[in-house]
This record gives C-alpha cells, structure tokens and sequence, in this order.
C-alpha cells in the first residue's frame, strides 16, 4: 500500500460480549410481551366469570368491552402478569436453583387449567359462607403449587404477590374504582388472595418454561 493511502475502514463487527447483551434483550423482551398477553387473554375470561356471578361490580360509566370488563384491568393484569413471569425465573438463576420440576409445555397447560378452574369455582360454587369457600381455595391453591411447582422460591414469591395484589384491590375498592359483592374482608372477599397465589404460581411456571424454552433457541 502505498504511503498517504488510508485503509478504508469496514464493517465495525460486535464483540460477542455486545451480542450476548442484545440478544439477552431481545429475548426479555419477547417473553415479556407473550407474557403480557397471555395476562390479557386471562383477565378478560376470569373477569367476565366474575362479573356473570356479580362477584365484582363496575360503575355503568366503565363497561367498555364486549366482554363487560372495565378497559383498565386486561393491561394492568397483563403487566401485572409479564413483570411476575419474569421474576420467576430470574429469582431461580440469582439462587442458583434452576426450577426443573415438571418442566414441560403440556405441565403448563394443566397448570393453567387448573387456576382457570379455582376461579370457576369462586364464582360458580355456592358455600354455606365465605370461610368454607376460603378455605376450600386455599387448599387448592397450595395444591396447585405442590402438584405444579414445589420450590420454595416459588411459594415465598406466591405469597408475596398475593399480599400485594391483595393491598391493591383493597386500596382501589375504597377508592370507589369498584367494588365486591358481600365483602367479609375489609372491602374484598377472604378468598382473594388465594386467587392472586394461584395467578402468580401459573404464570410463574409460563414464564419458567418460556425461559427454559428460550434458552435452548
């Protein structure tokens, strides 16, 4: 080459460290958006069981689907439902316990089947009062954690997202924003937060398999 001549410069290649990172994101980001629709999907079923029995009643003003349920709770629920499917499997790495129980596509689906099925249950089957009917969801909800999951990263995660999300309904049910039918805790029904346990234990074990799934792409 002659003097004076610069090399013309090339395509500037990605260190594999920068395409690790990348690709890390892009994989976070598609299990977060399925996660978050998989939440929708799920609210709009569970909500409209909810409102058939007159579990919950939302003011007229809010009834904007044509599944009768209020337009803010599919997108709070969905995100609600990525940020926990999420959470799972990153807990289980930092612990360095990676969740291999059941770890299949048809465990996940029975999983779901079965949450969707408690919450068919809160609305449909009739107790003599509410106490019988928490207690008999709580019983199934830990079932379904036993039967499902098992971890107790995965019960200590349930727990918790079933005493926030139950603080949350109950702040937004004095606010007014809507309100249960016959409520015997504080402003809520006592079964609630064997449903939140539940819904966290499901898409926990989602977005576990979503994880494990994605990692052998």
């Amino acid at each position: 080459m002659a003097e004076g001549e610069t090399e013309s410069p090339g395509p500037k290649r990605r260190g594999p460290y920068i395409s690790s990172v990348t690709s890390r994101s892009v994989n976070l980001m598609i299990r977060g958006v399925v996660l978050f629709f998989i939440g929708v999907f799920l609210a709009l079923v569970l909500n409209l069981l909810q409102i058939q029995r007159n579990v919950t009643l939302f003011p007229p003003d809010v009834i904007a689907s044509i599944f009768s349920s209020a337009w803010w709770v599919p997108p709070c629920c969905g995100t609600a439902s990525a940020a926990i499917g999420l959470l799972y499997p990153c807990i289980d790495r930092h612990l360095g316990e990676p969740h291999k129980f059941k770890r299949e596509w048809s465990s996940v689906m029975r999983c779901v089947a079965v949450f969707v099925g408690i919450n068919h249950a809160s609305a449909k089957v009739d107790f003599d009062n509410n106490i019988q009917l928490s207690l008999t969801l709580a019983a199934l909800s830990i079932g379904l954690w036993w039967t499902f999951d098992r971890s107790r990263s995965g019960f200590g995660l349930g727990v918790g997202i079933a005493f926030l999300a139950t603080l949350v309904t109950q702040l937004l049910v004095y606010n007014g924003v809507y309100q249960y039918t016959s409520p015997d805790f504080l402003y809520v029904r006592s079964w609630l937060p064997c449903i939140f346990f539940a819904g966290g234990i499901t898409m926990g074990n989602i977005g576990r398999q979503l994880a494990m799934a994605s990692s052998h792409v």
